[in-house]
Protein backbone atom coordinates (compact mmCIF):
# COMPACT_ATOMS: atom_id res chain seq x y z
CA UNK A 1 0.00 0.00 0.00
CA UNK A 2 0.82 3.47 -0.29
CA UNK A 3 1.45 6.38 2.30
CA UNK A 4 -0.71 9.64 2.07
CA UNK A 5 1.96 11.54 1.23
CA UNK A 6 2.16 9.11 -1.40
CA UNK A 7 -1.04 9.72 -2.84
CA UNK A 8 -0.79 13.45 -1.88
CA UNK A 9 2.22 13.67 -3.99
CA UNK A 10 0.43 11.42 -6.76
CA UNK A 11 -2.46 13.95 -7.10
CA UNK A 12 -0.21 16.97 -7.73
CA UNK A 13 1.48 14.47 -10.38
CA UNK A 14 -2.16 14.41 -11.36
CA UNK A 15 -2.57 17.83 -12.10
CA UNK A 16 0.60 18.45 -13.23
CA UNK A 17 2.94 15.70 -14.28
CA UNK A 18 5.93 18.73 -14.96
CA UNK A 19 5.91 19.80 -11.48
CA UNK A 20 9.18 19.87 -10.16
CA UNK A 21 10.68 17.72 -7.44
CA UNK A 22 11.26 21.49 -5.75
CA UNK A 23 7.27 22.71 -6.02
CA UNK A 24 6.39 19.40 -4.59
CA UNK A 25 8.21 19.07 -1.54
CA UNK A 26 7.07 23.09 -0.35
CA UNK A 27 3.92 21.66 -1.70
CA UNK A 28 4.03 18.74 0.60
CA UNK A 29 5.96 20.55 3.38
CA UNK A 30 8.62 17.46 2.90
CA UNK A 31 12.42 17.93 1.88
CA UNK A 32 13.27 17.43 -1.68
CA UNK A 33 15.56 14.27 -1.32
CA UNK A 34 12.15 12.69 0.43
CA UNK A 35 10.15 13.75 -2.40
CA UNK A 36 13.06 12.78 -5.02
CA UNK A 37 12.78 9.49 -3.07
CA UNK A 38 8.77 8.65 -2.59
CA UNK A 39 8.68 9.38 -6.86
CA UNK A 40 11.80 7.12 -7.72
CA UNK A 41 10.06 4.33 -5.50
CA UNK A 42 6.53 4.54 -7.00
CA UNK A 43 8.03 4.24 -10.52
CA UNK A 44 9.76 0.92 -9.36
CA UNK A 45 6.38 -0.46 -7.42
CA UNK A 46 4.76 0.45 -10.62
CA UNK A 47 2.59 2.77 -9.23
CA UNK A 48 3.66 5.49 -11.97
CA UNK A 49 3.39 4.10 -14.58
CA UNK A 50 4.42 6.97 -17.14
CA UNK A 51 4.01 10.85 -17.36
CA UNK A 52 2.02 11.95 -20.33
CA UNK A 53 0.02 14.85 -22.20
CA UNK A 54 -3.22 15.69 -21.06
CA UNK A 55 -4.77 17.92 -24.10
CA UNK A 56 -6.43 21.16 -22.99
CA UNK A 57 -10.33 22.03 -24.23
CA UNK A 58 -8.67 24.73 -27.02
CA UNK A 59 -7.78 21.62 -28.70
CA UNK A 60 -9.87 18.54 -27.51
CA UNK A 61 -13.19 20.93 -27.96
CA UNK A 62 -12.53 20.46 -32.07
CA UNK A 63 -12.20 16.98 -32.22
CA UNK A 64 -15.04 14.70 -33.42
CA UNK A 65 -15.12 11.54 -31.81
CA UNK A 66 -16.44 8.64 -33.65
CA UNK A 67 -16.99 4.70 -31.60
CA UNK A 68 -16.16 2.34 -34.13
CA UNK A 69 -17.60 -1.34 -32.85
CA UNK A 70 -15.60 -4.19 -34.71
CA UNK A 71 -16.62 -7.90 -35.35
CA UNK A 72 -13.19 -9.65 -35.34
CA UNK A 73 -11.83 -13.37 -35.85
CA UNK A 74 -11.06 -14.64 -32.49
CA UNK A 75 -7.62 -16.01 -34.07
CA UNK A 76 -6.28 -12.52 -35.33
CA UNK A 77 -7.59 -10.08 -32.47
CA UNK A 78 -4.50 -9.59 -31.03
CA UNK A 79 -2.57 -8.89 -34.44
CA UNK A 80 -5.79 -6.88 -35.27
CA UNK A 81 -5.04 -4.71 -32.12
CA UNK A 82 -1.31 -4.20 -32.61
CA UNK A 83 -2.23 -2.44 -36.07
CA UNK A 84 -4.80 -0.53 -34.47
CA UNK A 85 -2.38 0.81 -32.29
CA UNK A 86 -0.22 2.55 -34.94
CA UNK A 87 -3.54 4.57 -36.30
CA UNK A 88 -2.62 7.52 -33.87
CA UNK A 89 -6.52 9.33 -34.49
CA UNK A 90 -7.28 6.12 -32.42
CA UNK A 91 -7.21 7.18 -28.72
CA UNK A 92 -8.88 3.75 -27.29
CA UNK A 93 -9.12 -0.09 -27.90
CA UNK A 94 -11.70 -1.33 -25.87
CA UNK A 95 -12.52 -5.02 -25.28
CA UNK A 96 -16.45 -5.89 -25.33
CA UNK A 97 -19.09 -7.89 -25.18
CA UNK A 98 -22.28 -8.66 -26.68
CA UNK A 99 -22.36 -9.11 -30.70
CA UNK A 100 -18.68 -6.94 -31.38
CA UNK A 101 -15.56 -7.56 -30.12
CA UNK A 102 -14.03 -4.49 -29.86
CA UNK A 103 -14.24 -0.73 -29.34
CA UNK A 104 -12.19 1.51 -30.77
CA UNK A 105 -12.63 5.67 -30.61
CA UNK A 106 -11.55 7.41 -33.19
CA UNK A 107 -10.75 11.48 -32.59
CA UNK A 108 -10.20 13.34 -35.41
CA UNK A 109 -9.57 16.99 -36.34
CA UNK A 110 -12.19 16.87 -39.81
CA UNK A 111 -14.62 14.17 -41.26
CA UNK A 112 -12.20 14.89 -44.20
CA UNK A 113 -10.16 11.98 -43.92
CA UNK A 114 -12.94 9.57 -41.82
CA UNK A 115 -13.38 7.42 -44.79
CA UNK A 116 -9.69 6.76 -45.83
CA UNK A 117 -8.90 5.47 -41.70
CA UNK A 118 -12.21 3.55 -41.85
CA UNK A 119 -11.43 1.92 -44.59
CA UNK A 120 -7.90 1.17 -43.35
CA UNK A 121 -10.02 -0.34 -40.53
CA UNK A 122 -11.98 -2.81 -42.16
CA UNK A 123 -9.72 -4.05 -44.50
CA UNK A 124 -7.49 -5.01 -41.67
CA UNK A 125 -7.07 -9.20 -41.94
CA UNK A 126 -9.30 -10.49 -39.98
CA UNK A 127 -12.16 -7.63 -39.13
CA UNK A 128 -15.05 -9.16 -40.02
CA UNK A 129 -17.56 -6.20 -39.72
CA UNK A 130 -17.80 -2.71 -38.05
CA UNK A 131 -20.44 -0.37 -36.68
CA UNK A 132 -19.55 3.51 -36.64
CA UNK A 133 -21.46 6.26 -34.92
CA UNK A 134 -20.37 10.16 -34.21
CA UNK A 135 -20.67 11.17 -31.35
CA UNK A 136 -22.94 14.67 -31.69
CA UNK A 137 -22.37 15.89 -28.21
CA UNK A 138 -21.37 15.08 -24.96
CA UNK A 139 -24.42 15.12 -22.69
CA UNK A 140 -23.02 14.53 -19.12
CA UNK A 141 -19.59 13.72 -18.62
CA UNK A 142 -17.46 13.59 -14.75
Amino acid sequence: MISEKDEELLSILRCNARASVSDIARALNVSRTAIQNRINKLESNGVIKSYGVELGSNYTKHLITINVSLKVNPNLREKICITLRKIHQISHIYSISGEFDLLVVLQIQSLKHLTAILDNICHLEGVERTNSSIILDAIFER
